[in-house]
């Protein structure tokens, strides 16, 4: 940026020298304009990657429509070509583009915007493209995107020149009707309408390959992004334990990436808005210009005074009126549809989770319970839904006037003036055009009110997610207990842990696993058995003190509760490991010692098996994939608590022949499970109200 701000500067030395020469005012103005965009072009150093491109694409643009509005100015431009010169305002227009930029990227929502798009554009990943009919290329990923940015730019100035080019037949073509010149009207048809608008079709289709490709692209890439920070170290657990403001996980990943890229259904993310902005603001500048000369024609009625820019004047203030009349009336909308969007993954969830445990709600005849709860969360949505009615028919109210009365203003202008015999009827429609063009532009916030108040709502909800992603992460980086020690031993000392509200429960100065040594660890409910072993197994984030493991020792936990994943059953007994990395029969004979031999001929079937096995199918299914790990410590936490003791008992002595290496430590209520431990620690409840770790001697 620093290179191309001395470029800038230069060309508005230049720029200047040539308007002193030629005592061209214009050229003085091009060179204010150039300086202003070469200060802001240097300070934009420090903007984000994604608005440098933007800003680095105008910057560029100014130096060169700059040149050719010199080499115009000197008189060098081939006539053959006077109709594809640029409008000598072009220079001008693209660095006012530049110097807004800058100053757009200092508002807060856009900075908050910026930062979620630089994860993007700021990645040093590796991607691969093809441009027909050239053949794949691999490029960096961001590279790739900044490349499709500055194609969809260059594209979208090329319609709004057009829609310039345009408007300029619409006034000659009106002229020669009114005129009843037969021959001007044919020619301005076929020669200047017809090539411009075909062009206009095949770039336009160009724009929607490249749109989407950059979209899909960007999708990917940021929806990696956040599982990947979602379940890396464990953060998708602490967020669960800590609750907090980002519900819904899976929306936000699924729906609100989706949205903050492209909209979703609404059509319009950071990408639209981008563009729509550029578009929007090059068609501002553009007929700004057009409806400033064109206010020469407009004295202030009933007098011949000329104000500078009338009409334009005109369109600005009312325009002005209108948004801030519309911000007042739905400046509630962002809170309604966050609101929303909470309310609606809630009630998802609410029907996911009751499909999840149908045969429990069923066995307790809870259907009346669950109705009654899922009504009421949906009467949650409807009233939610009517106050988003309420606002949004108030917002239609109000828009819908101010577009009814917006085109008829112009002409309300114009008439006197037609009719006086003072302008002809194609510099009254050519007026008419660029007063809507300038009015739908300044609008800008009036038109996308309701659809920038849903992106907001969007902004926001990824933006707790990081937050709250972030939180997460550093408690429990604050929190690692684990590390790895030379012992043979696995060793707890000065270990307390606490709940998510910060009370603490249990408490361990002292305590020691011998390897071979298996263990039962009894004692009350709620004495902290499951969070010491959470603890130890490294995902408990509310812990300080130390957990030293034994060096290259691996550990696994099996739940009271294990997840089975969706697929087949293969790959629910090998998870987490995938099924290529064990042979056939190893999982056949692991199902087998399980006690699970019916269903070794289903390996291959795909089945939600978490609905299909019972609690106690479950847990051998956890037991099979212990089996198949081979860890060196097992914590198995209630892992046999479904079977009866008569199996439980089978499993136990089936493991110690299985896994002659690797240490059982166990929590369990059964006396019978005391018969296959050679130590038993029980958690007793201290003074101070913690619970302690203490080994218990049986006479």
């Amino acid at each position: 940026m620093r290179k191309l701000s001395a470029a800038v500067a230069a060309f508005a030395v230049l720029a200047a020298l040539s308007g002193a020469h030629m005592a061209d005012t214009d050229l003085f103005i091009l060179a204010v304009a150039a300086a202003l965009c070469a200060y802001t072009t240097w300070r934009g150093a420090e903007m984000s990657s994604f608005m440098k491109i933007f800003a680095a694409i105008f910057s560029t643009e100014t130096i060169v429509f700059g040149l050719i509005r010199l080499v115009q100015a000197e008189g060098g431009w081939p006539g053959a070509l006077a109709a594809y010169a640029p409008p000598e305002s072009m220079a001008v227009t693209v660095a006012v583009f530049s110097i807004a930029v800058y100053a757009v990227s200092r508002i807060p929502v856009v900075l908050e915007m910026t930062r979620i798009a630089d994860l993007y554009f700021d990645s040093q990943d590796r991607g691969e493209g093809r441009v027909w009919p050239f053949p794949r290329f691999a490029a960096r990923e961001s590279a790739i995107a900044i490349a499709m940015i500055v194609v969809l730019v260059l594209i979208n100035q090329g319609q709004v020149g057009i829609t310039v080019r345009l408007s300029f037949f619409n006034r000659d073509w009106f002229n020669a009707i009114q005129e009843k010149n037969a021959a001007e009207f044919w020619r301005q048809l076929l020669f200047v309408f017809t090539p411009w608008a075909f062009f206009y079709v095949a770039i336009a289709v160009m724009e929607f390959v490249i749109q989407s490709m950059l979209i899909i692209r960007w999708r990917r890439w940021l929806t990696e992004h956040y599982v990947a920070r979602w379940l890396g170290g464990h953060t998708h657990y602490g967020m669960t334990l800590a609750g907090g403001p980002a519900d819904n996980p899976d929306q936000r990943i699924a729906e609100d990436v989706n949205r903050f890229i492209n909209g979703g259904d609404e059509g319009y993310g950071i990408y639209s808005y981008s563009i729509l902005l550029i578009s929007t603001v090059s068609s501002l500048v553009s007929f700004s210009f057009v409806l400033w000369e064109l206010s020469g024609n407009y004295p202030l009625p009933g007098t011949n005074f000329y104000i500078p820019g009338f009409l334009f004047w005109v369109v600005l203030a009312y325009a002005t009126l209108g948004t801030v009349i519309t911000h007042i009336i739905g400046r509630r909308l962002t809170t309604l549809y966050f609101d929303k969007q909470r309310r609606e993954a809630d009630f998802r969830f609410s029907l996911a989770r009751l499909r999840e445990y149908s045969e429990q709600i069923a066995l307790l005849s809870g259907e009346n319970a669950e109705q009654g709860t899922l009504l009421q969360r949906f009467r949650g949505i409807v009233f939610n839904y009517l106050s988003i009615v309420v606002k949004r028919k108030q917002l239609m109210i109000f828009t819908a006037t101010y577009g009814q009365l917006s085109p008829i203003i112009p002409y309300v202008i114009t008439a006197p003036f037609y009719f006086a015999g003072r302008i002809q009827l194609g510099v009254m429609t050519q007026t008419a055009s660029s007063f809507a063009r300038v009015e739908s532009a300044l609008t800008f916030f009036i038109n996308y009110y309701t659809s920038l108040a849903q992106f907001k709502s969007v902004l926001d909800r990824l933006s707790s997610f990081d937050e709250t992603i972030d939180v997460a992460r550093a408690r429990s980086e604050g929190a690692r207990v684990v590390s790895r020690a030379s012992g043979e031993a696995l060793a707890l000392a000065d270990l307390t842990l606490s709940l998510p509200d910060g009370r603490r429960i249990v408490q361990v100065d002292r305590l020691s696993f011998e390897p071979g040594q298996s263990v039962l660890l009894t004692g009350p409910s709620g004495s902290g058995k499951s969070t010491l072993f959470r603890a130890i197994a490294g995902i408990w984030p509310h812990a300080t003190g130390s957990v030293a493991l034994p060096q290259g020792a691996s550990l696994m936990l099996a739940p009271q509760r294990p997840y089975i994943p969706m697929g087949t059953l293969a790959a629910a007994v090998v998870y987490p490991a995938a099924v290529e990395d064990f042979v056939r029969s190893d999982i056949e004979a692991a199902l087998i010692a399980a006690r699970l031999a019916p269903f070794v001929d289903q390996l291959d079937v795909n089945n939600n098996w978490g609905q299909r096995l019972s609690g106690g199918e479950q847990q051998r299914v956890a037991i099979a994939r212990a089996l198949l790990a081979k860890p060196d410590w097992l914590f198995l936490d209630e892992a046999t608590s479904a079977l009866d003791e008569k199996l439980e008992g089978e499993i136990y002595r089936m493991l110690r022949d299985q896994l002659p290496k690797t240490t059982i430590v166990s929590i369990g209520h059964r006396s019978t499970l005391l018969d296959y431990h050679a130590r038993q620690i029980e958690m007793e409840e201290r003074a101070d109200g913690l619970f302690a770790p203490r080994d218990k001697v049986h006479a």
